[in-house]
């Protein structure tokens, strides 16, 4: 028996990702069409956002739990985020939580010791650049890491919320990335944190500088290892 998965959902095209990246993959572990029992909870992303905007990282954290709560009483034995940003609101709620996560920046950094990697590009909202999601866990396995500047976080969080997050994808986009990935590459980064969960909808490794760690892909596969072998 599998455990089912948990998902405490934020914006609708990064969420989607991950469902359908358990859902397909699964078959690699499971058989043919398996794939363990998968729900997904999610408020308004306007009930986030106005938290986020007003810095009510506390707030923040109340949505997430009381996604945990109403997918714990279904049926969920565990539960996965796949939103960066608002991991920075986690510690204020889960001692409080009905049941146990697995951590995308926990999941993120494991991946790049595993492959190798020492120092880190972040790229995401504004928000989680700035927060100590990722330093945390990167500095606790040894890996540096480097964020974009302040210009630089500013239009790549107006990509994000104007575009991506309504399953926009520009060239613009693309070439802005790109060209933010690139500079980092120049500045000793051996490979660069996908760490909102959409922009895999634009960056893979066909087309970026330096080679990805999509937070939103590792995270679905290491639900999908855990529910199997939990």
């Amino acid at each position: 028996m599998t455990q089912h998965i948990g998902i405490v959902a934020c914006s609708a095209e990064g969420a989607s990702l991950c469902y359908r990246t358990i859902c397909t993959e699964g078959a690699q572990l499971l058989g043919p069409h398996a794939h363990p029992e998968v729900s997904m909870h999610t408020p308004s992303l306007a009930d986030y956002m106005e938290r986020i905007y007003r810095d009510d990282w506390k707030g923040v954290g109340e949505l997430m739990l009381a996604s945990a709560e109403k997918l714990a009483r279904i049926g969920a034995d565990f539960l996965i985020c796949p939103d960066n940003t608002i991991h920075q609101a986690l510690p204020y709620v889960e001692s409080r939580s009905p049941l146990p996560w697995l951590h995308i920046a926990d999941v993120v950094a494991g991946q790049a010791v595993e492959r190798g990697f020492r120092r880190l590009a972040i790229t995401g909202t504004k928000w989680l650049v700035e927060s100590d999601v990722y330093p945390q866990k990167l500095t606790a396995r040894g890996l540096d890491f480097l964020r974009p500047t302040a210009d630089e976080r500013e239009q790549i969080n107006r990509f994000i919320m104007d575009e991506l997050v309504y399953g926009v994808t520009s060239a613009q986009a693309v070439a802005y990335f790109q060209q933010v990935i690139g500079r980092m590459q120049g500045e000793g980064c051996d490979a660069v944190v996908l760490g909102c969960t959409e922009i895999p909808l634009i960056i893979n490794d066909a087309n970026s500088p330096l080679p990805t760690l999509d937070s939103t892909r590792l995270l679905a596969r290491a639900a999908l290892r855990h529910a199997v072998n939990p």
